[in-house]
Parts: structure tokens; C-alpha cells; sequence
């Protein structure tokens, strides 16, 4: 396991591997809309008529790829169940590709990463923090460019880790 808190980017995303719980409560203003260009909350399952609000959970799995480029910090592949795979390519630049969206990353003093995708109608912000080495917290905000809000989401995701082997021990009796 990489430092907690995790001093750098790449110290972020290999903290992020793993097979998380996920428990997000969603504010939806639109019933029709859906965030699909939020980086980690369009690998879960948003249905297509969401009510006003609504909570649910979910497993989420979170693999770290080391860089394969210079220019890369690493990649994130999160894979739900049921859906395609979502890679995340974190750029040296600032920048981070999420499958064929572009957007921007930030990492805060505080250890928190920050992403930004801008598209035609539409902001989606994402702030990612760990509170503990397996509990990560993800908060999303959708933003139309007209200035109406859209759909705003809360994570809490629990990290799962497999429990310790038992070990028995003989008891003798002499």
C-alpha cells in the first residue's frame, strides 16, 4: 500500500486500486438529464429516469496502470458490473482523458484530486478524497452552462479487503 495521505498523484490513483462498496445518494433537477461525462460516476449504473432523489449502492472495481508514456502520471481502468470499462489517463499537463472526454485534473494540498470536464451544454466537477486507506469519498456537481444546476452526487466507498487466513494452532497437552 502506498502513504497515506498520498503526497502525489500517482501515490492517489495506486491508493485508488481496489474493489470498493459504493453507497451514493443522487439529487437529480432533471429527470431526463444523466452525468455520463463525470469521470467515475458514469462507470456506475445511473438508470435513464432518475427520481428527485435517490440513493443506492454498488461494487466498483479500480485497477492502477502504471504510465506507458512520459507524459503520463498513470491511468485508472474502473470497471463496474455489467458495463464497459472507464479509463482515466492522468497527464503530467494537468490535463486527464476519460475514455474519448477531455478535462483537467487537480490535486489539493489538502490530498484531495479534483477533475473538471467541460462539454457542450455542461460542467461536471469531481472531488475525490480519502478520509482513511479504505474509506474514499467522492462528491460530483453538474453545472449547465446556462447557469441552471444539474445533478449533484455523494460516495462514500468502502474498500473491500479480504479477511486474514485463520491460523489454528495445536494445543498439546504435555
Amino acid at each position: 500500500m502506498t502513504a497515506f495521505p498520498p503526497q502525489d498523484l500517482c501515490g492517489f490513483l495506486q491508493l485508488s486500486a481496489g474493489d470498493w462498496l459504493t453507497l451514493r445518494s443522487l439529487l437529480d433537477t432533471d429527470t431526463k438529464g444523466q452525468m455520463e461525462g463525470s469521470p467515475e460516476l458514469a462507470a456506475e449504473t445511473v438508470g435513464t429516469h432518475q427520481a428527485w432523489h435517490q440513493a443506492d449502492r454498488g461494487d466498483l472495481k479500480v485497477r492502477f496502470l502504471e504510465a506507458t508514456q512520459l507524459e503520463d502520471w498513470g491511468s485508472l481502468e474502473i470497471a463496474p458490473p455489467d458495463q464497459p470499462c472507464l479509463t482515466l489517463i492522468f497527464r503530467r499537463d494537468g490535463s486527464v482523458l476519460i475514455n474519448r472526454l477531455k478535462g483537467r485534473w487537480q490535486l489539493g494540498a489538502d490530498g484531495s484530486l479534483e477533475l473538471e470536464v467541460k462539454e457542450e451544454t455542461r460542467i461536471v466537477k469531481e472531488r475525490i478524497w480519502f478520509s482513511k486507506p479504505n474509506l474514499r469519498l467522492r462528491c460530483t456537481l453538474e453545472q449547465f452552462l446556462d447557469g441552471q444546476p444539474g445533478r449533484a452526487s455523494f460516495c462514500s466507498e468502502i474498500r473491500r479487503v479480504s479477511r486474514a487466513p485463520e491460523t489454528t494452532e495445536k494445543v498439546s497437552d504435555g
